[in-house]
Order: structure tokens, then C-alpha cells, then sequence
């Protein structure tokens, strides 16, 4: 009998120079021996580097679910190749989409990253899939849904799964971003999970916010909360065609009017506002002007640099955040006294907040205890 096959996503014998793959999870027995060989390969970080560097997609592909790993090990060993692409990354047009259920997202940036491919562009598009929330899956279809863009030599299109995390985007979307950089993409599309969580997180990593939306979805402000309006710097009516041309003008009017009751998102520019028809690739070259003049807008100004700098000031807060929780709900200790706190609560002998409160004193306590010499 053939004996049991890891999966071949998963590194064997827990090397961390394992080799990474971003194909669907197949039993390896399903693929050709010479591929699978491959795949078993350990890669250093050198030919990481040298393969990020080359376009190599392969290897391009491994980098980017080597930052995706949550293991300690992995994590390592990420950031190691981070730091030697740092250098190489921070020369992209970095832009975020979100949009409305229905609004066209993917046709849209199909389009978009099409025609920037035909220009000469080398175009990037990381897409964030919702997960579920039971069994922490994704179908990670966007790949499917952009096939003309996926085919062109000039993209490169990463799905990847929120994996739980608020703001539509995976949780490490930004060092995917700087690895897209180092590759040679010029223009980064970072396409959220969509209107309704914390789309601050987007802000917080891409130079142009896009909001895109459609008429005929009932009232047009009621479905988009203001706070999402007052972190875009440009929003798109798709679907502009047929029948529906006069009222997508009729919509543009009114996000035009409602725009000058906000303050900009971006200090200098006013929000763009919008038509386009993804579908039939109408609109599209008019939206791309008013990134540019964006793009060069702001960095003539010197609001570029500082957004970047921000940006990664706010990254480096929101990973102190991530590794203290991820300490705090590892440590044994902590595991052992969270089981006695929820039977408590359960109980009803002792509140939410105070054993909240218990739990951080005695993480405190314990932790200084051990810090003694």
C-alpha cells in the first residue's frame, strides 16, 4: 500500500527553507514527478531574492506565500527577505477599489489592468476573497474571473484570503505589496473584500482610494456610509451603458455635489468623481488621467512621502498590536487561566471586563516574575 502524502503545501520535516506554492491544495500523487520534485526543493532566501527580482513567477509566488505563513518559522524567514527587497520596492502607483456589492470590481480592474498592460505597464493585482468565518476558507476565484488579464505577460494576479482580518484586505497584504515592487510592477491594484468593514486599513497602504459604485440600487447614499465617502480620493460610477447612461450621469451630479460637503482625503486634490462602463472599456482612460494627476499632484507637494511615511508608521503600531496578541494567546499560562475565565463568565460569577482585567494582571505578574534575574 502507498503510504499517506503530505499535502504539498505544507513544508516536510518543518524545514523553513521549504519550498512554498500557491496552487490549489492537490495531493502531490496528482501531479507529474518532475513537478513535484520541484516543488519539494528547498529555496534559500538568496534565490527568493534573485527569483523576486527576475519576475520569476514561481518563485514570485513562493515569496508571497512565504509571507502569508503565520508559522514563527515562516515569519522569520519573511522578514529576512523583506528586508533585501526593501531597497527594490516604493516605485508603484499603489491604488485601493473597493465598492458596493454588484458594482463590477473585478470587470473593472480586469479592464483597467488590461489597458495599462497594453501601455507597457507591468500591473500587479492583489484581491482579497472573504473567508469564512467557520471554516476559515476562500474560494479564491479571481484568478477565474479575470482570465483575460491573468494570460497577459505584462500581469501578475494574486487572490489571497482575508482570513479574518477587518478591512478588506489579508493581513499581510503590504509586504505582498513590496514584493510585487521589487518584481518590477508599476502599478500595485489592491481590490478589497468590499464596502462594510474597516476600509481605514486600505487607506493605510495605497497612494489613490477608489470607491466604485453603480445607480439603480435604491437610494445611492443610503448603501454607502459616510465614513467611506471621507477616505476616497476618486469614485467611479461603472455600468455607464445602455439605457443606464443618463443615470449614471444624473449619479455623478450628485456624488459631485456630495463630495464638496467633505473634507478631501488627500490634502490639495479634490475627489474625483466619475463614469465609466468596465464592460465595454468606456471611461477608463479618463479615470487613469486623474490618477496621474494625482500621483503627480502630490508628490510634487511632498504629501507623497509623507503619506508613505505615515502609512508605515501605522503599520508598525498595528504589528506591535498583532505580535502582543498573538503572545498573549499562545503563552501556556494564559491558555490554562482563559479556560477558568470563560467557565466563570459562563457561570455568571464574574463579568466580561474584570476577567479581561484578570487576565492582563496576571499575563503582567507572570511576566515579570520570569524577567527576574
Amino acid at each position: 500500500m502507498e503510504q499517506h502524502k503530505r499535502p504539498e503545501w505544507v513544508p516536510e520535516n518543518g524545514d523553513s527553507q521549504a519550498a512554498f506554492t500557491t496552487s490549489v491544495m492537490k495531493g502531490s500523487a496528482q501531479l507529474p514527478a518532475a513537478k513535484r520534485a520541484f516543488r519539494k526543493k528547498a529555496v534559500t532566501i538568496e534565490e527568493l531574492e534573485e527569483g523576486v527580482r527576475n519576475n520569476h513567477r514561481t518563485l514570485l509566488a513562493q515569496a508571497i506565500t512565504l509571507m502569508e505563513s503565520s508559522a514563527a518559522r515562516h515569519q522569520q524567514k519573511a522578514q529576512k527577505l523583506i528586508q533585501r527587497l526593501l531597497p527594490h520596492a516604493g516605485h508603484a502607483i499603489r491604488i485601493g477599489i473597493t465598492g458596493v456589492p454588484g458594482a463590477g470590481k473585478s470587470t473593472f480592474i480586469e479592464a483597467l489592468g488590461t489597458m495599462l498592460c497594453q501601455r507597457g505597464y507591468k500591473v500587479a493585482v492583489l484581491a482579497v476573497d472573504p473567508s469564512s468565518t467557520l471554516t476559515g476558507g476562500s474560494i479564491l476565484g479571481d484568478k477565474t474571473r479575470m482570465e483575460k488579464l491573468v494570460q497577459h505577460p505584462n500581469a501578475f494576479v494574486r487572490p489571497s484570503p482575508s482570513s479574518g482580518a477587518l478591512g478588506g484586505v489579508n493581513r499581510r497584504t503590504r509586504e505582498t505589496l513590496l514584493v510585487c515592487e521589487a518584481a518590477g510592477y508599476n502599478v500595485i491594484l489592491v481590490e478589497t473584500v468590499g464596502v462594510g468593514q474597516s476600509e481605514g486599513s486600505v487607506r493605510d497602504m495605497v497612494d489613490f482610494f477608489l470607491l466604485l459604485t453603480l445607480t439603480g440600487a435604491g437610494d445611492e447614499l443610503q448603501g454607502i456610509k459616510r465614513g467611506i465617502l471621507e477616505l476616497v480620493d476618486g469614485i467611479v460610477i461603472n455600468k455607464a451603458d445602455g439605457d443606464n447612461i443618463i443615470r449614471a450621469q444624473q449619479t455623478v451630479a450628485l456624488y459631485k455635489q456630495m463630495s464638496r460637503l467633505f473634507l478631501p482625503a488627500t490634502d490639495g486634490w479634490e475627489t474625483y468623481v466619475g463614469s465609466c462602463s468596465a464592460l465595454h472599456c468606456q471611461g477608463l482612460e479618463e479615470f487613469w488621467y486623474a490618477v496621474q494627476q494625482f500621483q503627480d499632484t502630490i508628490a510634487a507637494a511632498g504629501i507623497l512621502e509623507k503619506r508613505r511615511n505615515a502609512q508605515k508608521r501605522n503599520w508598525l503600531y498595528a504589528s506591535i498590536r498583532e505580535q502582543l496578541e498573538q503572545r498573549f494567546f499562545d503563552h501556556p499560562f494564559i491558555k490554562e487561566r482563559l479556560a477558568l475565565a470563560e467557565n466563570a463568565i459562563a457561570n455568571g460569577t464574574q463579568t466580561v471586563t474584570s476577567a479581561a482585567l484578570q487576565l492582563m494582571d496576571d499575563y503582567d505578574r507572570f511576566q515579570r516574575s520570569t524577567d527576574r534575574p
